[in-house]
């Protein structure tokens, strides 16, 4: 069943590879608590115990705002194919904005998306690898090209000025970070 790790192994990461979609989940010490789903090409093993990843433009940005206040952050894979499991990565998250010195060290990790808004760092201090049991079957059909061509329209001018519109509050009215003002 469930075994816990002081860091990534090669399995591990073979395993995280192979997958098409993880789920981040991230709290502020009051308020709601976020779990999201990701995709595309936006994950990155750095080395055993580091691991970042491409957040894009979207309606919300409950993770920043989120690390912001507790860097505290879980990272789920699960398999949906043959062979069922889960790899949970327990960690501390530091955001990387566009305006931050170490931004271009990290977005040259990931293909070139006009929409990126931000790159979570995250330090891991637990892996946890538990059976899958109980996930269904799911075949994946394809990326969705909609996010992608929805920042492509806008530019990444219309981008920025969408953080400003929707981007810099969470849920709970805490600030995201996304400006240099908030």
């Amino acid at each position: 069943m469930g075994e816990q790790f002081k860091a990534l192994d090669d399995k591990h990461i073979e395993f995280i590879g192979d997958q098409h979609l993880f789920f981040v989940g991230t709290a502020a010490a009051e308020g709601l608590i976020n779990v999201s789903p990701k995709g595309m090409d936006t994950f990155r093993v750095i080395d055993a115990s580091r691991v970042a990843w491409l957040t894009l433009t979207g309606s919300g940005n409950e993770t920043a705002a989120h690390v912001l206040e507790h860097d505290r952050m879980t990272i789920m894979f699960c398999s949906f194919d043959k062979h069922p499991r889960i790899l949970r990565l327990y960690g501390k998250a530091t955001v990387v904005h566009p305006r931050d010195a170490t931004w271009q060290e990290h977005i040259d990790r990931f293909p070139k998306f006009t929409g990126a808004r931000q790159v979570f760092d995250v330090h891991l201090n637990m892996v946890q690898t538990s059976c899958g049991y109980a996930v269904p079957y799911y075949e994946l059909k394809g990326e969705r090209p909609t996010l992608t061509k929805w920042a492509d329209g806008r530019g990444r001018s219309g981008i920025e000025d969408y953080w400003q519109e929707r981007n810099t509050e969470s849920l709970d009215q805490k600030p995201t970070g996304i400006t240099e003002d908030g």
